[in-house]
């Protein structure tokens, strides 16, 4: 909720620094690494964490066949991986969001859920499609009213998840 509302914050402030900043993010290196590296870690303590069940017996054999698929992205698919790893950093968040609100009250829980099923979607679709993003921020900066708008709801959907995730606590 707080992530949400400050990015909101940011669109609606309207900063032109941050707009040509997010213009630039698609094919930046420095983002690429930032993200990657943050992707690479997070996926990779996942995947050493899998239990009996989740083919645990076999994740020494996973990490390096995962570690070779993403370094070897680097060199094969260098183009829009910054959007690749940002897709990543969704699906483990949306992850996380959804192990969260596992067995909450269903009528709190239903906004966080929805917005994790929102960042499957959407990163499954900025994954395979990853020029959707550049698309996506030209959309919203082509107008200041798309700008706001999309400002406005980010505030108040972010709000609104920072206050429903205090009637969580308490109920378990």
């Amino acid at each position: 909720g707080l992530v949400l509302f400050l990015v909101g914050l940011l669109l609606f402030q309207r900063n032109e620094r941050i707009a040509k900043a997010l213009k630039a993010f698609p094919r930046s290196k420095n983002a690429t690494a930032f993200l990657m590296a943050i992707a690479i870690v997070w996926f990779s303590a996942r995947i050493l964490t899998l239990g009996p069940s989740d083919f645990g017996d076999y994740k020494v054999i996973l990490l390096f066949i995962f570690l070779g698929i993403t370094l070897s992205s680097f060199y094969f698919v260098p183009d829009f991986l910054g959007t690749r790893a940002l897709a990543g950093i969704l699906l483990l968040t949306s992850s996380v969001l959804l192990e969260v609100a596992f067995m909450k009250d269903p009528s709190s829980r239903l906004f966080l859920v929805s917005f994790a099923y929102f960042l499957i979607v959407g990163s499954l679709f900025l994954g395979a499609s990853p020029y959707l993003i550049r698309d996506l921020i030209n959309k919203i900066y082509s107008s200041k009213t798309n700008q706001l708008i999309l400002g406005i709801l980010l505030l108040f959907y972010g709000m609104l998840l920072f206050l429903i995730s205090f009637s969580y606590y308490g109920k378990y």
